[in-house]
């Protein structure tokens, strides 16, 4: 029997191992390779624009090799902060990285950071220097978020949708809902949950979000358009996905998921940014 069964699209994986392969007894996770793939991905669409629009592509070389510790830093710190109470039982976990525990909206934040300072110093317009790395970021995420795929995490409650996902439940790393647990699938005596694929959905909107930029670039109105259209598009996704995970990142006062508000943050400001930037543009 498959380990992991798309039902209504009638797609089977039969074995599905997170370990990649094993040099010097030490096992290379799928997780880390597909992160990496998404990181090359990534700059390798950013040399390209920027190439195109006569950019130094060096540039965003540079930046990549100071803001890359930073932004692992960050999704790291940014998932240990809402899983502080395991962590502090268990504080040599938080330096294993080989089976997940990165929070994207960590990354970024971090990211920003390092690129505000980064553009500073090297006297860069920051909002077109944004504008082209942003694709990058995008591009990364489409490709990351098959990672989770890989570890059976970040999955949403009982579906069955057209694109329904059955995981052997002994093999799912994310919790359960009551809902999922009420409705497990046996096959041949196996038993299965069945899941929205939230990685899928996530992946999926990412590249019509990146497609839709890419066709506006050349008509974009102002530097930084690009970046706040980015907020505006990524957040949506985010706010709809988000309310479907099983494993959300909860603000400790008001238990709701913390990516939650900080995607209804970025769309509020995508538009005001967008609004702005226009108003401008015509004076």
């Amino acid at each position: 029997m498959p380990e992991i069964y798309f039902p209504n699209l009638n797609i089977e994986i039969n074995k599905l191992d997170r370990v990649a392969f094993t040099i010097f007894n030490l096992d290379v996770y799928w997780y880390g390779i597909i992160i990496t793939l998404g990181i090359i991905g990534g700059l390798s669409l950013v040399l390209y624009l920027a190439k195109k629009q006569g950019q130094d592509g060096e540039t965003y070389i540079d930046f990549l090799m100071y803001t890359i510790f930073f932004a692992f830093l960050g999704a790291r710190l940014y998932y240990v902060l809402f899983e502080l109470e395991y962590y502090l039982k268990n504080p040599m976990e938080i330096f294993n990285l080989r089976q997940g525990g990165l929070a994207i909206y960590g990354g970024i934040i971090a990211s920003t950071i390092v690129a505000v300072i980064f553009a500073r110093a090297r006297q860069l317009d920051f909002w077109n220097f944004g504008d082209t790395a942003i694709y990058g970021l995008i591009l990364g995420q489409v490709i990351g978020r098959w990672g989770n795929f890989v570890n059976r995490e970040a999955f949403g409650d009982y579906t069955n949708s057209l694109f329904a996902m059955r995981i052997i439940k002994d093999q799912a790393t994310a919790p359960m809902t009551e809902n999922i647990l009420n409705n497990l699938q046996v096959v041949n005596e196996i038993t299965y949950i069945q899941v929205h694929p939230t990685f899928l959905y996530e992946s999926l909107w990412n590249t019509a979000l990146l497609i839709i930029l890419l066709i506006y670039l050349k008509n974009k109105r102002f530097e930084g358009e690009i970046m706040f259209m980015y907020l505006v598009g990524y957040g949506l996704g985010r706010f709809w996905i988000e309310g479907l995970r099983t494993d959300p990142l909860l603000l400790a006062i008001l238990k709701i998921p913390a990516s939650q508000v900080l995607s209804g943050l970025l769309i509020i400001t995508g538009i005001i940014g967008i609004a702005y930037g226009r108003k401008c543009k015509k004076i």
